[in-house]
């Protein structure tokens, strides 16, 4: 069964991620990431993808940027595929596809969300035991978000930006975020809603956004569907009638 629009918003983040083709290598040297890094650069701009943390594993991608158009980021992410594909093909001498298909991705918003997922993206080769802290890996925003490096692909998103008045005090505050463990709760939400095109969302946008996408939110709870009522079915007719569906009888 196809898998239907993805679930994005212009101007509300997306957690992304995209995986080589049965967990295979995407990376395989040092000059790998840095075309990559370089590309998501470049293509972020010009699709007008504000980009807040990276993660590069060996065997897959983490993104958390926000869009400003409702088609940025799927531009964004098949020009980058694309690109790094034919990049990678000519310099392994392969031919074929790198990516397993298309990528996951699922709205972040408010400030708990957010946050949670920029730290989730960079300790990500933690929880890899990789390195020991997010600050030893190298392919991740870790050292630019924790003021440890000056990195320009990073656009702050409001909610990191609000983690103090200045920058000094908000690297400080951002590196406390990571003395503590993992929230295995959060870890599931955000893979579930992840993988499923779900969102992990405040309440304040769930009632801002229409019923169509508010019904699109959250994984539907299993069970049969309730009956239809006379309401709707009354509505359901009219809406036939006017959409010239079937002939009127009178």
């Amino acid at each position: 069964m196809p898998r239907g629009p993805r679930l994005v918003v212009p101007g509300v983040a997306l957690h992304v991620v995209q995986r080589g083709h049965d967990r295979r290598d995407c990376f395989q040297h040092e000059t790998d990431y840095l075309v990559y890094l370089s590309s998501l650069r470049e293509l972020s701009t010009q699709t007008q993808c504000a980009l807040h943390a990276y993660c590069l594993m060996t065997n897959h991608v983490h993104l958390l940027l926000t869009p400003s158009s409702a088609q940025g980021c799927a531009v964004l992410m098949r020009n980058l595929g694309q690109r790094y594909v034919q990049y990678f093909n000519r310099r392994y001498q392969r031919r074929g596809t790198l990516w397993e298909g298309r990528y996951h991705s699922c709205l972040v918003d408010s400030a708990p969300y957010v946050i949670a997922c920029y730290r989730y993206i960079e300790r990500n080769p933690v929880r890899a035991g990789m390195v020991a802290s997010a600050a030893d890996y190298l392919w991740s925003s870790h050292k630019g978000n924790a003021g440890e490096a000056n990195n320009k692909l990073l656009t702050p998103h409001p909610e990191y930006s609000a983690l103090a008045l200045n920058d000094a005090s908000r690297h400080t505050a951002y590196q406390g975020l990571f003395a503590a463990a993992d929230d295995p709760a959060f870890l599931a939400a955000i893979r579930d809603a992840t993988n499923g095109g779900f969102a992990i969302v405040g309440e304040a946008l769930k009632a801002s956004l229409p019923a169509n996408l508010q019904r699109r939110l959250e994984r539907k709870q299993p069970g049969p569907r309730p009956a239809p009522t006379a309401q709707s079915v009354d509505l359901a007719a009219q809406m036939t009638l006017e959409l010239g569906l079937r002939p009127r009888t009178s």
